[in-house]
């Protein structure tokens, strides 16, 4: 007999650290299970499919990305032709959906509720990761995506908790119900989330197409495949929701000099930045939030690609001339 495949969006603001969390779940998901993971970046490059790829060592997990910022608006029709080739081709006993940090969940909720994915996917657990020391700023409490994100939760996750204050966690309790949210809060520091959090039912089978409508301006993005020029490398702008964004794809003929480009990217003004590199000591991931870079050595990639975002239209020409003056390409 056919059952509908479990599936779960874990959701929070920029660097809050879903792609940890979820890597963490990759690597403790039952050995006998196929799941499938679709990533959704709001840069036009894509990073976190390939990060997720690269360090996983669990087997059976088959994953797609849409990069270009929201599922729901522009990457709306190829969120569904991801989607519905993810679970074509993977069939997976669990479907796990990471959209980006500046899009709205609920209409990512109201694409899993269409009648063409209801007999295919069971919708579970929302998860929200929140790092509540952020209620402190109201850039984010100001912020309409921010508080969506913790008014679809069903469980809301208070990420990093082991850099709070001893009140922290208690704000968090008081804000959200200043939304209206009852959602429970579990603390949770490095990503390690529980599997059984993620079979928390949903509450959003009732949903009605007034409560997620949303409109927004969201740039047109690329085309994925677009080719990567005679000079080596590729640039590529987005913006919406109030965030700009500005990536490139250096071929794998270009090696960087670790030194020197980790001494770039902790100078970095971004807001966020995530990138991987071949550099002459190795390929490395960077990922860096809250002025703190962080480095990990990867096994593999296919090229060199790095994505910031900030809240201004910074010019970023500068950092595309200072990574080509610390790169040598054979």
């Amino acid at each position: 007999m056919f059952s509908q495949i479990p599936a779960n969006i874990i959701t929070g603001f920029l660097g809050v650290g879903k792609t940890t969390a979820i890597q963490y779940l990759l690597n403790h998901k039952p050995a006998n299970e196929r799941w499938a993971v679709l990533v959704n970046e709001f840069g036009e490059v894509g990073i976190d499919a390939g990060l997720l790829a690269n360090e996983r060592q669990a087997t059976g997990v088959f994953m797609r990305e849409v990069p270009g910022g929201c599922m729901c608006c522009a990457a709306g029709v190829p969120m569904q032709v991801a989607l519905s080739q993810l679970i074509r081709q993977a069939k997976p006993d669990r479907l796990l959906i990471e959209p980006t940090g500046l899009g709205h969940p609920l209409e990512v909720v109201r694409v899993l509720q269409q009648p063409h994915y209801r007999d295919v996917l069971e919708l579970r657990s929302t998860i929200t990761l929140v790092d509540a020391r952020k209620l402190a700023d109201s850039r984010y409490t100001e912020n309409e995506t921010f508080n969506q994100q913790l008014q679809v939760a069903d469980l809301v996750v208070a990420h990093k908790t082991d850099l709070y204050t001893e009140t922290e966690t208690e704000q968090l309790i008081e804000y959200l119900q200043t939304l209206g949210s009852d959602a429970p809060v579990i603390n949770c520091s490095d990503g390690q989330f529980s599997l059984q959090w993620l079979d928390t039912a949903s509450k959003h089978d009732c949903m009605t197409e007034t409560e997620s409508s949303h409109q927004h301006q969201h740039h047109d993005h690329f085309q994925t495949d677009e080719p990567v020029p005679d000079c080596g490398y590729l640039r590529k702008d987005n913006r919406g929701e109030g965030y700009y964004s500005s990536g490139w794809i250096f071929s794998p003929e270009f090696e960087f000099n670790f030194a020197a480009l980790e001494t770039l990217l902790m100078g970095s003004t971004a807001e966020r930045l995530k990138a991987v590199f071949i550099t002459d000591e190795g390929i490395f991931a960077f990922n860096l939030a809250d002025a703190v870079l962080k480095v990990q050595a990867l096994d593999e990639v296919m090229d060199s690609r790095i994505e910031v975002i900030g809240q201004q239209p910074l010019e970023w020409s500068e950092l595309e001339q200072q990574l080509l003056d610390i790169a040598v390409r054979y």
